[in-house]
C-alpha cells in the first residue's frame, strides 16, 4: 500500500518507455513520508478504446489509492508528485492527469511472502 495504477492510451507504448514511467513514478513517491516503500506498488494498463479532446490525441491517467485518513493537503501534495514524474517521462502526452482514491482500511486485506 499504496497502489498507482496508470491507465494509458493504447500506442503509447511504442513511443513511450512505461517501465520508465512506473519507476519513475515509484522513486518520486518513496521519497514521501507519507509512503511506506516496501509496500509501494505501480502498474501500467493500456487502453485500447478512447476518446480524448485534446491533440495529440493521447492521455495517461494515474489513480493513488490510499488507505484513508489522509488530509487533502497530503493528497493533493502525492498527486502532484505523481503528475511531475508523469510529465518527465511523458512530456509529450496530449493529457496527464491524476487522482486520489481512498480505499478502506477495515476492508483492505493483503498477504505478503517473505
Amino acid at each position: 500500500m499504496p497502489h498507482v495504477v496508470i491507465d494509458f492510451s493504447e500506442g503509447l507504448e511504442r513511443t513511450h518507455d512505461i517501465q520508465a514511467l512506473c519507476e519513475a513514478v515509484f522513486d518520486a513517491l518513496i521519497l514521501d513520508v507519507e509512503v511506506n516503500a516496501p509496500a509501494l506498488k505501480t502498474r501500467a494498463r493500456p487502453q485500447p478504446y478512447f476518446k480524448i479532446g485534446t491533440e495529440p490525441d493521447t492521455f495517461a491517467h494515474a489513480t493513488l489509492y490510499l488507505l484513508e485518513g489522509r488530509d487533502d493537503e497530503t493528497k493533493a501534495r502525492l498527486s502532484d508528485i505523481v503528475l511531475k514524474a508523469m510529465d518527465k517521462i511523458m512530456p509529450t502526452v496530449g493529457s496527464l492527469s491524476v487522482d486520489v482514491r481512498d480505499m478502506n482500511a477495515p476492508a483492505y486485506a493483503k498477504r505478503v511472502r517473505g
